[in-house]
């Protein structure tokens, strides 16, 4: 008998466009996942894909400028400083507005309970509400309320979901982290960089400027972040390892670099191909 294959899509911000090419060279070399399962930026790709909408998504998210990415935000002060309505009515609108029933592919995905601190599977109801819930980032998207609880980012608790996959029945799991090199990536940048950046063209749009001398508040809360997903992501696959690992090298790319997608993509398929040797052997040891 055939195993079930898995595909558990990592969280990541702006770096998961890296599953596109990730998705993209699986299906090239003859891998097709039968269960598949993300957290935060993980969620949105991997239900797009689960209901056959990765061309346009791919298409999409490669067109983006940064003047798109800033039209995509609607600030608001009440749990964070997006309120995030305007992306999912995006995304119901071009990709995913359906239930998770009628998902041509099996998929699930990734929140937090705000309250307790508890892991939420979300596999049942909207799928774009549940996708909304997995990438409420604390601080920058406001909560989610979903059945009397509120839901953040699934980061927070389980970056990598591998065991999501194997709960849905994968017997082999292939996990996509997005977290391998991003520790201190925000710092390393230069302040030549910093014009370029999210925050800075915010900084100037305000008619401010940092001092040189100390980080960013984004690169502050970048590098935080960071370092919190992956102690987390890192504990838990000691605990649930993944048959085969890919890990796309995205240091180089900020929390909310959304407009380079193409280098993203690139980058996740040639993570692909350097652990294809690794993958086939999982997948016929």
């Amino acid at each position: 008998m055939k195993p079930k294959v898995g595909l558990a899509l990592g969280s990541g911000s702006a770096r998961g466009w890296a599953h596109i090419g990730v998705i993209r060279t699986l299906l090239d070399a003859g891998i097709k996942p039968d269960v598949l399962c993300g957290c935060s930026i993980g969620a949105l790709v991997g239900a797009a894909y689960a209901d056959g909408d990765l061309d346009d998504l791919e298409r999409w998210a490669s067109g983006l400028a940064w003047k798109d990415v800033v039209g995509l935000m609607d600030v608001g002060f009440a749990g964070g400083l997006i309120k995030g309505d305007k992306l999912i009515s995006f995304f119901e609108r071009h990709f995913v507005d359906k239930d998770f029933s009628a998902l041509p592919l099996p998929f699930a995905c990734v929140a937090t309970d705000l309250a307790s601190g508890r892991e939420i599977w979300l596999k049942e109801g909207s799928v774009a509400a549940a996708v909304r819930a997995s990438i409420a980032l604390p601080g920058l998207f406001a909560p989610v309320n979903r059945d009397g609880r509120l839901l953040v980012d699934g980061g927070l608790v389980n970056p990598v979901p591998v065991s999501l996959c194997r709960a849905l029945g994968a017997d082999i799991v292939i996990a996509v982290d997005l977290g391998s090199d991003l520790v201190g990536s925000a710092l390393r940048r230069t302040a030549d960089d910093e014009p370029e950046s999210w925050t800075g063209r915010m900084l100037a749009g305000l008619g401010l400027k940092r001092d040189n001398d100390l980080p960013s508040l984004a690169a502050v809360l970048s590098t935080s972040i960071n370092i919190m997903q992956v102690r987390i992501a890192r504990s838990r696959m000691a605990g649930e390892p993944a048959d085969a690992l890919i890990a796309p090298r995205l240091g180089h790319l900020g929390l909310m670099d959304y407009h380079r997608a193409p280098e993203a993509i690139a980058e996740g398929a040639a993570a692909v191909k350097r652990m294809l040797p690794a993958i086939e052997f999982a997948l016929n040891p």
